[in-house]
């Protein structure tokens, strides 16, 4: 007979069933009550006479395995947020449905790369659920992560401005972006998220924190990853719909449908249309936002599973209204779209992998073709001294991203009360390329670079203690190699009884890195010349908190004090005045510290409240412009408030829900950026109050309303772009 080639082999090696030890096993397959697996649960086996006699936790299927049980033994399943379950040893194999808590735990993957309770984690983790963003009808995502502590939103003016985010003082672009594990930041770590939304997404994760040692470039301040939705395997096709309009010339509609087939394959696709006038004269905005996934189970070890999204967004520009008049043809356009292919696999019944390749587009286009009429910037009494003019421009900027990464899983429990333990390494390449295109000048500037990064990690898991050390080493052809560890560790100080429920410790340490952008690296210039010897901007974080359950589970409150320094920020400095000459150079450091609160209270099935604060005094400790006011050493970080925090109540019973959100964000340091005579030179504090209602007709048609700045507040994000004023919205949802 022909012996087997080595292909054969190595095809038989990949998709062979488990080992012939399992089939003698007793398996215990935990879900929650979705039927999807939990990871991560405790299961204690307990013999007869009451007494442990081991125990450990769920693997990535949900399940955990023993190789003899005991006769008359049984099964305790345990997990924070999750009522605890116990069940014979004599059913083969025993399935386990855990009970959501009324104040339920949630299962991340960007806290370590793969799935984790956030309970067992010791950082501090944020997670909007589907139940959240569907309740919240906010098409930008951007609405959604104000709620987050430590998180500041800045936009300019309505949907479609330039938002950016900043967490626990860091800078706009000090937040690694992802979809289902695919980076999405331009190279350099900007990201705008003026036109994402929150289509199709199943939840969205922050990670606040340095978490370079796990993510490499760009993971300064935060990690905010979007999961995209699932379609389940072999359900039917289910499609659902809706259509809103409402104030500002704002006019929505959307389509989904998710399911699965041939027992094998699931998917999910959607579209999405939004356009409104906003507040001011050019200031309209329309969006279309396109998702899909599609996975398919080849064998139970194996899978393959593609995701693509697009954003295709324009928007007027019409500058900083609240000084002047608008600029009537100015605009942005914005075409960002990604996708990828994951292939995943487990080997045996410890070690998995995983390999993914992605590549990522933005076509941007900024234009300004007309001048308007000068004009003298003015705000009440003060006014400019001078006039301003405008200025045409024509620029376009394309930015491709290839991303690939390999990652291999491998958990093991060792005999004796050594804990399960996970070991988890990876490698990941980013091939960078950019074109900077200045029509007016007919200049063309071409960038390319490539960054490797190699991250192992360790976790350790015992019932209460749980502890994770990362590191990674980063090679980067702007600023060479460099090394960033982290660690982390969550300890149950109190298991949950009763009233007083279960009491969790939590510390985290970590440093971060982030490359230049392109034009810091490659602008020829000369007003702004790029600098090729430029050093990785860095970050160093620490945070310790302390988590507090209540009542059976129906209250949580936690507290988290943090500190951050951010260092080798860069900045331009002025070379000549004649002619005007400036050049990129790592010349800034910050820091921040301060106190996070949150708390979430669930007193009835039909009642809910949140609610979130953060303290975070800030400080300029080396200026990039000395000769500021607003950047001069001492001063507080630029639109950083120092108090800000938000609040909920949800209400939802039969058909109909009610959730009415406040947020308040303090005094902070701006400009008018206008030569204003006197100067602006801080913000004031302001307040809104949102309401989200929906009322069930029948099991196929809703009804919703939303309403946005209910008390019509006059305030400004960033000086000169006046916020929306009442904006209301009215629609129809239909599935079937």
């Amino acid at each position: 007979m022909r012996k087997p080639s080595l292909p054969v082999l190595l095809s038989l090696l990949f998709l062979v069933s488990p080992s012939q030890a399992f089939a003698q096993s007793l398996t215990v397959r935990i879900t929650d009550p979705t039927g999807a697996p939990v990871s991560r649960a405790y299961v204690k086996v307990v013999d007869a006479r009451g007494l442990t006699t081991t125990g450990g936790f769920s693997d990535s299927n949900g399940e955990f395995r023993l190789a003899s049980p005991a006769t008359g033994c049984s099964v305790e399943v345990s997990l924070t947020g999750f009522a605890t379950a116990t069940r014979p040893c004599s059913a083969q194999p025993i399935d386990v449905a855990l009970v959501l808590a009324p104040v339920k735990e949630t299962v991340v993957v960007s806290g370590t790369r793969g799935e984790a309770p956030v309970g067992q984690l010791g950082s501090s983790v944020t997670v909007f659920d589907a139940d959240d963003l569907n309740r919240r009808q906010s098409p930008p995502l951007a609405d959604v992560l104000r709620f987050s502590p430590g998180v500041t939103i800045v936009g300019t003016g309505g949907y479609g401005g330039v938002a950016s985010l900043f967490v626990r003082g860091g800078e706009s672009n000090y937040n690694k972006v992802l979809l289902d594990g695919i980076p999405l930041n331009e190279p350099g770590g900007t990201f705008n998220f003026s036109n994402v939304t929150t289509e199709n997404l199943e939840r969205v994760e922050i990670v606040r924190g340095a978490q370079s040692a796990l993510f490499g470039s760009d993971a300064m301040s935060s990690v905010v990853q979007l999961i995209t939705r699932r379609g389940r395997v072999g359900a039917p096709p289910s499609v659902d719909a809706s259509i809103e309009g409402g104030t500002y010339g704002t006019a929505r509609v959307r389509a989904g449908v998710a399911g699965g087939a041939a027992r094998r394959v699931d998917y999910s696709a959607s579209a999405a249309w939004v356009t409104t006038d906003n507040r001011v004269e050019n200031n309209q905005f329309e969006n279309t936002t396109l998702s899909g996934t599609a996975g398919v189970q080849f064998s139970p070890r194996a899978s393959l599973r593609g995701v693509v999204r697009a954003e295709l967004g324009k928007a007027g520009t019409p500058g900083a209204t609240a000084f002047g008049r608008p600029d009537l043809d100015a605009s942005f356009t914005r075409h960002d779209g990604v996708g990828g292919l994951t292939f995943r696999q487990r080997l045996t019944g410890g070690f998995s992998h995983q390999a993914t390749y992605a590549l990522s587009v933005s076509h941007q286009a900024s234009t300004n073709l007309l001048v308007d009429a000068p004009y003298t910037p003015t705000f009440g009494t003060r006014v400019a001294p001078f006039q301003f003019s405008d200025f045409t421009y024509d620029s376009r900027t394309d930015l491709r991203r290839h991303y690939a990464t390999y990652q291999a899983d491998y958990r093991f429990a060792p005999s004796g009360r050594s804990g399960d333990h996970q070991l988890t390494t990876a490698i990941d390449w980013d091939g960078e390329c950019g074109t900077l295109t200045n029509l007016i000048a007919s200049s063309v500037v071409k960038a390319r670079r490539n960054n490797v990064g190699w991250t192992v990690q360790h976790q350790a898991m015992w019932p209460r203690f749980f502890v994770t050390g990362s590191l990674r080493v980063e090679n980067n052809d702007s600023f060479g190699t460099a090394t960033v560890p982290r660690a982390a560790a969550a300890f149950v100080v109190r298991p949950s009884s009763g009233a007083i429920g279960e009491t969790r410790l939590r510390v985290s340490a970590g440093r971060g890195i982030k490359e230049p952008t392109v034009l810091q690296s490659f602008s020829p210039a000369p007003s702004f010349l790029g600098n090729a010897d430029l050093q990785p901007e860095r970050a160093r974080s620490v945070d310790a908190g302390v988590e507090q359950r209540f009542a059976h589970d129906r209250i949580k409150l936690d507290a988290t004090w943090f500190t951050a320094l951010y260092r080798n920020i860069i900045s331009t400095r002025t070379l000549s005045f004649v002619p005007f000459r400036s050049q990129y150079f790592n010349i800034g450091k910050t820091r921040a510290r301060g106190l996070e609160l949150s708390g979430d209270a669930a007193p009835h099935p039909a009642l809910r409240f949140r609610g979130a604060y953060t303290y975070m005094p800030s400080r300029i400790t080396e200026s990039t412009s000395p000769t500021s006011v607003v950047f001069a050493e001492g001063q507080w970080l630029f639109r950083r408030p120092r108090h800000a925090g938000s609040v909920e109540a949800i209400w939802s019973r039969g058909p109909a829900s009610l959730a009415l959100a406040g947020a308040f964000v303090g005094r902070r340091v701006d400009s008018d950026f206008s030569s204003l005579v006197p100067a602006l030179t801080s913000n004031d504090r302001y307040s809104t109050w949102d309401l989200r209602a929906s009322w069930r007709l029948s099991p196929r048609l809703s009804l919703t309303f939303s309403g946005d700045n209910l008390a019509a507040a006059d305030y400004m994000e960033p000086l000169g772009y006046p916020a929306l004023g009442r904006t209301v919205r009215a629609g129809a949802r239909v599935s079937f």
